[in-house]
């Protein structure tokens, strides 16, 4: 009985494994960046068309300025963006890059800026420069106080996402690739004899392959047929990849970075449970805190410090604005005790003063105070 020295021997007495080993087979990658994205986009748009939906609203001693700055905020920052989709964008980048930079052009428009470079100073404010809006270069230095720079002092996201997604890109990878393999066809070649050198009969054998496969891609899938060579169809068996293990790590994931950014993930799923809770926590953990960020920098870079203590103030007014409607009975409590006034009820609902409405009354009939009398008359 002949022994075989090595591995290599036995490669070589078997000839058909040797034309075989040259073959090119078809093999995807279980790799699927795009989830990544797919799960911050979500995630941040969602934010951002919410803070979108906002007012901004430049009160004076509790009244609605409806000057310029309200029109640039509220309709037209720039010539070519509308309000909704200037901040969406603000929002966007304010969440994804950690911190967004606004600048005014000659014309009093308001910009965002592509990218820049901020020189921080220790004893001096801070100044900005190479700053590059569409493609066009500003050849000037911008001072800390001539913009609005908005940090979201988040940077681990960018990072903890790339470390989650390490995991569950992989996992869904796997997942997608399992539910092509139950579902795709398969199939062997007999090979017969065929004249011709190895490197010939390898030709011959991977022009067939080819054909075959591209035969697949088509709705009519008809095989050619080759002397020598004969494709025979393997019967698959009804294992199935359930494709609700598939939506559940996409959404798993898409859960993970809601959290990070503070949303209820039920409300990114549109899941109708406990839906007034969600919002509310929504509004409390999320939103509100990056409302009052746009505030205080609409406060300190557009106001004047005396004109800030005179009464003069940045509010934005968003899904946070209270509805005097659905409140109908706590404002009654409150103004019917004597808590409040009617004019300063008005005032927590973003509304105007009205003549006499600085007299506070009592009792469901609203009358008032100073016509109260105790006991009766003699």
């Amino acid at each position: 009985m002949s022994k075989f020295t090595s591995w290599f021997d036995i490669y070589k007495k078997n000839s058909e494994l040797e034309t075989l080993m040259g073959l090119e087979f078809f093999e995807d990658s279980s790799n699927r960046p795009y989830i990544k994205r797919m799960a911050i986009d979500t995630c941040i748009n969602f934010v951002a068309r919410t803070i979108s939906q906002s007012e901004f609203r430049l009160m004076n001693d509790g009244v609605v300025d409806r000057s310029a700055w309200h029109y640039k905020l509220n309709v037209r920052p720039n010539t070519d963006q509308s309000a909704t989709t200037f901040w969406q964008k603000v929002i966007y980048n304010l969440l994804f890059d950690n911190e967004v930079l606004i600048v005014m052009s000659d014309t009093d428009d308001l910009l965002i800026a592509d990218s820049y470079t901020r020189n921080e100073l220790a004893l001096y404010e801070d100044t900005f420069e190479g700053v590059s809006v569409k493609g066009y270069m500003f050849n000037r230095k911008f001072r800390m106080n001539e913009v609005i720079f908005l940090e979201y002092n988040n940077e681990d996201l960018e990072r903890y996402v790339s470390g989650l997604f390490a995991d569950y890109g992989e996992l869904f990878g796997r997942m997608m690739d399992a539910s092509l393999r139950n579902n795709q066809i398969r199939g062997t070649v007999e090979v017969s004899a065929v004249n011709g050198t190895d490197e010939q009969k390898t030709t011959a054998l991977q022009k067939f392959i080819d054909k075959v496969f591209e035969s697949f891609k088509k709705s009519v899938a008809i095989v050619p047929m080759t002397k020598g060579l004969s494709y025979n169809e393997i019967q698959t068996g009804n294992s199935k990849q359930s494709f609700d293990e598939i939506q559940n790590a996409k959404s798993a994931m898409i859960s993970e970075v809601a959290k990070i950014l503070g949303i209820p993930p039920a409300l990114v799923h549109g899941e109708m449970a406990d839906l007034e809770s969600n919002k509310q926590s929504y509004v409390e953990f999320c939103i509100n805190p990056l409302l009052k960020k746009i505030e205080d920098e609409l406060n300190a870079k557009m106001l004047e410090p005396v004109e800030y203590q005179k009464g003069k103030q940045f509010e934005v007014v968003g899904i946070n604005k209270p509805d005097p409607f659905k409140d109908s009975e706590k404002i009654d409590k409150v103004i019917s005790s004597g808590f409040m006034n009617i004019n300063e009820a008005r005032k927590e609902y973003g509304l105007p003063p009205r003549e006499g409405g600085d007299v506070y009354v009592i009792t469901k009939n609203y009358t008032e105070s100073s016509n109260l009398k105790g006991g009766e008359e003699e």
